[in-house]
């Protein structure tokens, strides 16, 4: 068994995707086989789909009834398959060419959908490699994570892995210099990011990361915050430290 690959089972039913940025996504994502699309007649006429996926015209109130509560559909919901699992070496070898510095994110026990959306959707826009949760305590696949990442769960790689610190330990030996972003870090981001490849570390929010996830990194690190907050959401945190590597 390859290192980093997710062994167990994915979870039951088939995701439903909502709003119109993570629809869209889907269907221009040759990796995503989208099984079926409701929606009203307004929202499916700038839509090109395929012609061998089913096609149900809705009412407005009809979709709602396919997604969870007040969940902003947008006149649009599309049933999904997960994505194929991606092997971490896979990943990193595509970090391979000279001149490549690309950063990785990984996330220790980060399970909020909203904030593992929302760290995708800053990976896209700072052009990171992808992102590295662990299987077991990060979420599903859903149409809440789909939405908070506005299309990009379709373009950034994510990674789950079965023991998170044993990938922190082939994410160094593929030359990345980990840093674990803590208020307890003894040195400022932009004082550690130094010229070598990076992958940011960061732990659940109120948790932090966990000390075994702390000691497979190469150092840690901490954001230059004011004393007028105890932190960051993790979603902002992420965002401030890719800028911080893009602009280094």
């Amino acid at each position: 068994m390859k290192r980093g690959h997710r062994p167990s089972a994915p979870a039951s039913g088939k995701p439903r995707f909502w709003g119109r940025h993570a629809v869209t996504a889907a269907l221009l994502n040759p990796a995503r086989t989208v099984r079926r699309v409701w929606g009203t007649r307004e929202a499916l006429s700038v839509l090109g789909i395929p012609p061998d996926i089913p096609v149900t015209i809705a009412e407005v109130a009809d979709l709602g009834r396919l997604v969870p509560g007040d969940a902003p559909h947008q006149g649009l919901v599309a049933e999904v398959d997960p994505l194929e699992d991606i092997w971490l070496g896979d990943l990193l070898a595509d970090a391979v060419g000279e001149g490549d510095h690309r950063p990785l994110v990984v996330l220790d026990q980060v399970t909020d959908p909203h904030n593992v959306g929302a760290v995708l959707r800053s990976a896209a826009a700072f052009d990171a490699l992808g992102i590295i949760t662990q299987d077991r305590h990060a979420p599903p696949e859903s149409g809440a994570l789909a939405k908070s990442a506005s299309g990009t769960l379709e373009t950034v790689p994510w990674v789950r892995v079965v023991n998170l610190s044993r990938a922190l330990d082939e994410i160094g030996e593929a030359g990345f210099w980990r840093i674990g972003l803590t208020g307890k870090g003894p040195r400022l981001l932009n004082e550690a990011i130094g010229t070598a490849r990076i992958a940011l570390v960061l732990g659940a929010e109120g948790e932090g990361m966990r000390q075994n996830t702390e000691a497979h990194c190469d150092e840690l690190a901490r954001l230059p915050i004011s004393d007028k907050v105890e932190s960051l959401n993790i979603s902002n945190a992420a965002a401030i430290a890719l800028y911080a590597v893009a602009t280094r």
